[in-house]
């Protein structure tokens, strides 16, 4: 279904399905005609000789020289070509497509008072498969994510490269090809195109995608592991969550219950110990902590793909300028960045699980390191090296980006949010999360093959899907392959399709 650009309601799974799945845009009648009335009013202004930033002034430092009509005329280009200063190479296609529908519905406000051709090009590129070449390093995240916006902005003059059909190419070209014109830059129109935190944004909201069905993940190897290891199902109780009061944990709890649903465990037929280790029976807490965390995270970052990230902004009807900070990028940067450090914290318990699967004095009868020939056979040893390592790496990166800002721009730039760094680490956790959890899911997926009592629908689902892909490790062979495997087969999300066929949808909230 095509999505329709309004400036108030873009959902993040709309986000998704244009940037991931190629779904059609649009823009709302209600939208261009905004777009074309704010345009009306700033010509008038210009027209009057009125003062305005980055329209007939520099900007930054340069905020207090004015332009006559000729600079006017060619400061635009002038600005894409220096903030196009980025390094590195290019974001993934979907991020790049992300920041453009992102650009396209601050826009649709009607108070950034760009061209309706500029709004029309990004809409252009998006239904027509043109995604601009945007380098990964350069955003600070203030004033927006000016660097790989500029490249994005590069396209409305025809220049810059862009990918079309599978091929890197420079812009005019791929844009001739899909038969968008270039529209041209004019007053305004450059830094309509690149003063948001967009890029950091896109890049958010498709991290909030993932994460919610990499925790529902998490739960469902989580009760694999439990019921490998002989857990008390009382901790699971949705009563016991629901005296506490917290949202997440409830919603933990309900999917734990819902996957183990007909254990023998549940039903008495196992005997368990009266109480079971942290790592086990706080996962509610823990993962619902998470999921606490994943919701805040999304409505931020909805309500900045529907807010107006200008600066100024311009307010026609009430016939006023507005000057300020909306470009800043802590209130996305910030809960991107927590989010990120909150599902380190969730693989940290996944690990602690791993440990208890494989040490023999936790496993409560299991044999040690999940092998049958222990001394001749190491079996799951290593795994747990390579999971302990890749969560090393997520602790690095769960340091605060927010909190590192470095002063640019003559001080004029004072205080940044380095949202950008908060993105990039948080998909760098995600891609370390697949890695961790897959390990977990092929342990606890071991540990069951040893027990002889039955485990829950949805348990027994996920570890026949873990088989399809991963043998049952009778004698000691290179785990490499099995490991990129599992995390390859996590990043699919195909045992959470196969055991949400058989059990229903889990909660995400």
């Amino acid at each position: 279904m095509t999505v329709v650009l309004t400036g108030k309601d873009l959902t993040i799974e709309q986000i998704e399905s244009v940037s991931r799945h190629g779904e059609a845009v649009e823009l709302h009648p209600d939208a261009i005609e905004r777009i074309k009335h704010c345009r009306e009013f700033i010509h008038q202004r210009l027209e009057a000789g009125e003062i305005m930033y980055g329209v007939n002034t520099g900007i930054g430092e340069f905020s207090e020289v004015m332009l006559d009509k000729e600079q006017t005329k060619n400061f635009q280009r002038y600005l894409i070509y220096n903030h196009a200063a980025g390094i590195g190479d290019p974001i993934p296609i979907e991020q790049a497509r992300a920041a453009m529908l992102l650009r396209a519905n601050v826009h649709s406000h009607g108070n950034s008072a760009c061209r309706i051709e500029i709004t029309q090009t990004l809409i252009a590129l998006l239904n027509k498969g043109v995604t601009p070449v945007v380098c990964e390093r350069g955003s600070v995240g203030a004033c927006g994510d000016l660097a790989p916006m500029s490249q994005i902005a590069l396209l409305m003059m025809g220049e810059g490269e862009a990918f079309y059909e599978g091929a890197r190419m420079p812009a005019d070209k791929a844009m001739a090809k899909a038969g968008v014109p270039v529209p041209g830059l004019e007053a305004r129109d450059g830094l309509a195109t690149i003063n948001g935190s967009n890029v950091l944004n896109g890049i958010g909201c498709l991290s909030v995608a993932d994460i919610e069905r990499l925790l529902k993940q998490f739960e469902i190897a989580t009760a694999m592991s439990l019921e490998a290891l002989k857990a008390n199902m009382k901790p699971y109780d949705a009563r016991l969550h629901e005296k506490r009061g917290f949202q997440g944990a409830v919603a933990s709890a309900a999917n734990l219950k819902s996957i183990m649903n007909g254990s023998d465990l549940m039903t008495g037929k196992a005997k368990v110990k009266v109480q079971d280790a942290y790592s086990m029976r706080s996962t509610p807490q823990v993962i619902g902590a998470a999921r606490d965390q994943l919701r805040w995270t999304r409505s931020q970052l909805e309500i900045e793909a529907n807010g107006v990230g200008d600066n100024p902004i311009f307010l026609p009807d009430e016939d006023l300028v507005l000057s300020g900070a909306n470009f800043q990028g802590t209130p996305v940067s910030l809960p991107i960045d927590t989010l990120g450090a909150a599902l380190c914290m969730v693989c940290v318990l996944s690990e602690r699980r791993l440990n208890r699967l494989t040490n023999p004095a936790l496993s409560v009868g299991l044999p040690p390191f999940l092998t049958k020939d222990a001394g001749l056979m190491s079996g799951l040893m290593l795994s747990q090296y390579t999971a302990d390592m890749q969560i090393v790496e997520q602790r690095i990166l769960s340091t605060p980006a927010f909190t590192q800002s470095i002063p640019a721009a003559a001080d004029q730039e004072d205080f940044v949010s380095m949202g950008m760094n908060s993105a990039m680490k948080t998909r760098q956790i995600i891609e370390l999360a697949h890695g961790v959890l897959g390990i977990e899911f092929m342990a606890a997926a071991q540990g069951l093959d040893f027990r002889d009592y039955s485990p829950g629908k949805g348990t027994q689902v996920a570890k026949q899907t873990v088989r399809k892909h991963v043998e049952f490790l009778d004698v000691d062979r290179p785990l490499y392959k099995d490991h990129n495997t599992m995390k390859d087969l996590v990043a699919s999300d195909e045992i959470l399709k196969a055991v949400e066929s058989e059990i229903g949808e889990l909660r995400t909230y």
